[in-house]
């Protein structure tokens, strides 16, 4: 199918399903959501714009359509398919699945919804909310809360019913002990990622008390607890071909550690250091060419560290910049790499062939404060490659993009067709408008976490 048949055919499934709402409501605030998402804007490593006044909080929004859009300059088509404004307080993690997606917030309900069409399945309720960090593999699902433990779920769902069983919480309390106490295996502060070896069945968890902890999820115990940096530990990633975690923090470095082989304990072989910015999220790429690394600073910039075939060292290949603010989450699918900003937009970029030199195909907005996480998963990677991505912001609000990327060469061929749609585009470009209640907590010099 060329570019000018799926251009009809999307805006056709537009038409057709304009909506899909929870609650009634009227024809004239579906035309006002529809309206409020913005069309992307060239790639810019210009210095930051002054940002807008804050325009007010619209009411609880239901499901919407978004039109298509398409960036002026790069051969990439996307649309908000859905968009949801919460009630219970911020999304600070979300997770994927096959089939379902599972989103964290300030509350004590983990909520679950079916991918793509976003139908609420239920929810898991613990004891504790503020779930800052949450991860899915198979049936188990892995949660962090503000009393600094780490839940194991059981999550059985079908079609007709959601079953969340809750295995384990972990560290497990000793049964000795008649009173509440602290165990020395517990994390003294927030639990701000995770991240699992399913090979080895080890569960890392990074906190803002400085250490890693490694838990055996089999035997539900902590085999290992190290100290892993000078601030907090905001972000880690690890690599189950070699076994080697990546862990990131606010004193501005990269560490890589190993496990000692026959051992539980791990050990630091590198520590990467490139500016002395908070480094705030991770994301690995794989290929059978190439091994990157990528990290997003409080700077804006996000650094690229290539992993050499024969030393197994990691150099750094440059950066990309073109967000005005801080860089809070990162995903990498492939070539494809996508970055959530405090400036309130996602970034898309596409690495070239063969090297660690990058492109921003578009510059997606639509949200009204600082996005604070992100997923994605590949819809299908034919002749164009379809990713459905999922993010979540401190305005409160939980958004579905559908994006299709198609390849480079097909640039030619987009230039002359869409002229007017180009034209279109560019009347709809605008700044990000930012929450008033973020830009009062910003002035006020609260964390953006």
């Amino acid at each position: 199918m060329d570019l000018r048949g799926f251009l009809d055919e999307e805006q056709e499934k537009i038409n057709l399903s304009r909506t899909l709402s929870f609650g009634a409501r009227d024809q004239n605030s579906s035309e006002s959501n529809v309206q409020q998402f913005a069309s992307p804007r060239p790639s810019s490593a210009s210095s930051a714009k002054s940002i807008p006044l804050p325009a007010p909080m619209s009411p609880e929004t239901p499901w919407t359509l978004s039109p298509v859009r398409m960036s002026p300059s790069q051969p990439l088509l996307y649309h908000c398919i859905a968009s949801l404004h919460r009630h219970e307080g911020n999304i600070f993690s979300i997770t994927l699945t096959k089939d379902f997606i599972f989103t964290g917030s300030e509350s004590k309900r983990i909520h679950v919804w079916k991918q793509p069409d976003c139908t609420q399945m239920g929810y898991v309720r613990a004891n504790s909310g503020q779930v800052r960090a949450i991860l899915a593999h198979g049936r188990l699902l892995f949660t962090t809360h503000s009393d600094c433990k780490i839940r194991l779920w059981n999550v059985s769902i079908t079609a007709e019913n959601f079953r969340p069983k809750k295995i384990a919480t972990l560290p497990q309390r000793n049964p000795f002990f008649l009173f509440t106490r602290k165990s020395n295996h517990q994390h003294r502060n927030i639990i701000s990622c995770l991240a699992y070896n399913h090979e080895e069945k080890l569960l890392y968890t990074g906190s803002w008390d400085r250490t890693v902890k490694a838990w055996n999820v089999s035997e539900n115990r902590c085999v290992d607890s190290f100290v892993a940096h000078d601030g907090h530990v905001n972000a880690i990633v690890v690599n189950e071909h070699d076994g080697c975690v990546f862990t990131c923090s606010s004193d501005g470095s990269v560490k890589i550690w190993r496990r000692v082989f026959g051992e539980n304990s791990h050990i630091l072989t590198m520590t990467l250091k490139f500016q002395l910015s908070p480094v705030n999220a991770l994301a690995l790429s794989l290929s059978p060419s190439t091994f990157l690394l990528y990290s997003g600073s409080s700077d804006g910039l996000i650094n690229v560290w290539e992993k050499e075939k024969m030393s197994g060292r990691y150099n750094h290949g440059g950066f990309l910049q073109g967000h005005h603010f801080a860089i809070l989450c990162l995903v990498a699918i492939g070539d494809i790499v996508f970055s959530g900003s405090e400036d309130a937009t996602i970034r898309v970029w596409r690495r070239e062939e063969g090297n660690c030199l990058h492109s921003c195909l578009s510059v997606i907005e639509g949200h009204h404060g600082p996005v604070r996480c992100l997923a994605a998963s590949l819809e299908s990677d034919n002749l164009v490659k379809c990713l459905l991505i999922y993010s979540a912001s401190l305005d409160q609000t939980f958004k579905v993009w559908r994006v299709k990327i198609y390849p480079a060469h097909e640039k030619a061929y987009l230039d002359e067709p869409v002229k007017d749609r180009q034209r279109e585009v560019v009347e709809f470009e605008m700044n990000p408008v930012l929450s008033p209640s973020w830009v009062e907590k910003k002035r006020q010099g609260d964390h953006f976490q």
